[in-house]
């Protein structure tokens, strides 16, 4: 109660002597003089910071000539060393260079298709076979006359060696044998187009065309395979992280759609800014054991860009801002029994900040007891009682 008189009997006075400011800083305002307003806000604060001092000398006083004094009620939080990582969060896909939609290199009908949709194949099997159009038939000719063409350029040979007939002729079988095996080689190209194969080990995702249908090189899709084992995630990450994020910076993929979490690191990392956003493309691997994720699901990346094993952190609730930006907290020191303390004002440098609390720089020390719950009622060198 006496606190409070006094503290409306010093109103009263900073009142009563500022009357004829009032009516000074009511003409600044209406001739919006600047200068003058704020060389008045300095003469307000100075006058106010004064009077704050003033009422805390009062207030002390009153403390050591009252023991049934009625204290402020706060919380304690002590300052300990703890680790902390700080983490990027940034939006990104979750990709795989093995989903393939496979196209026809010969033109021709779709013959077959030996596979079914969700089937797993290994790298380099059947899956569909185009008609030739009567090529192996062609290869079957070609290779017969091959083998002739052989016996005649052999036997021409060995006439040579003993000296007969003539070397014209001698070139000429070598000349048509060697020619018709250049035949059976690209005729044996042809018909490998025939061929659709597994360019890897996946799974037959879909199948777009039927049996029967007309296809075009490079325009008629035949079917889709996808290998969920290779996963991996992309982001772009803004250019003010270049010298954070580099390969080898442990990351987190965060999953919304599965509720999963999982721990990865940076694979690779663009050597190229983006001019439109700014920014750099990242790349990490994910693991998919179970085949769960897919491609194209949107996820977030969690890159780790400082950590520090013995940072000093404290609840973001208890820091306060004065008039100038300088931030502030309050730390307590033994004053009496019973739990019993006094608070002081401490300026404190602030680094990177978490969820719920923020890395303190400078300003505060291991085993520091800080006021928690109450911070925002409490004053500078003010006696208050910790509820434990």
């Amino acid at each position: 109660m006496k606190k409070i008189i006094y503290s409306l009997c010093l109103t009263s006075i900073f009142l009563a002597c500022s009357g004829d400011q009032a009516a000074s800083t009511q003409d600044l305002i209406a001739s919006k003089n600047l200068k003058g307003l704020k060389t008045q806000k300095e003469k307000k604060l100075k006058s106010l910071n004064a009077l704050k001092l003033e009422l805390n000398q009062i207030n002390t006083a009153i403390s050591d000539l009252d023991p049934s004094e009625k204290l402020a009620l706060i919380s304690m939080f002590e300052v300990k060393p703890e680790n902390f990582e700080h983490y990027i969060d940034i939006q990104a896909n979750i990709k795989t260079r093995q989903n393939v939609l496979l196209y026809p290199e010969y033109n021709g009908t779709l013959k077959r298709v030996y596979v079914a949709e969700g089937q797993k194949v290994k790298k380099g099997k059947l899956l569909a076979q185009i008609d030739d159009a009567g090529l192996k038939n062609q290869l079957e000719q070609l290779e017969i006359q091959a083998k002739l063409s052989k016996t005649t350029y052999e036997r021409t040979q060995r006439l040579w060696d003993q000296n007969i007939g003539s070397e014209m002729q001698l070139l000429q079988t070598k000349a048509n044998y060697e020619s018709q095996l250049k035949s059976i080689a690209q005729l044996k190209k042809q018909l490998q187009r025939t061929q659709i194969l597994a360019p890897f080990s996946g799974t037959i995702d879909e199948i777009v065309a039927n049996t029967g249908a007309n296809l075009l090189p490079g325009q008629t899709p035949v079917m889709r395979i996808v290998n969920l084992q290779q996963m991996y995630t992309e982001a772009s990450v803004p250019e003010r992280y270049l010298r954070e994020v580099k390969k080898g910076t442990s990351a987190k993929v965060s999953i919304p759609m599965l509720d999963r979490e999982y721990s990865t690191t940076i694979r690779q990392t663009g050597n190229f800014i983006n001019p439109n956003n700014r920014s750099f493309r990242v790349e990490t691997p994910l693991p998919n054991p179970d085949e769960m994720i897919k491609p194209n699901l949107s996820c977030k990346l969690k890159i780790n860009d400082y950590s520090n094993p013995q940072a000093l952190m404290i609840p973001l609730r208890i820091v306060k801002e004065n008039a100038l930006g300088k931030k502030y907290i309050f730390k307590l020191k033994p004053d009496g029994k019973d739990q019993v303390y006094r608070t002081q004002q401490i300026f404190v440098q602030l680094g990177k900040k978490s969820s719920d609390k923020i890395e303190v720089l400078e300003g505060l020390q291991a085993g520091d007891l800080l006021v928690d719950e109450g911070a925002t009622i409490v004053e500078n060198n003010q006696r208050v009682k910790n509820i434990q």
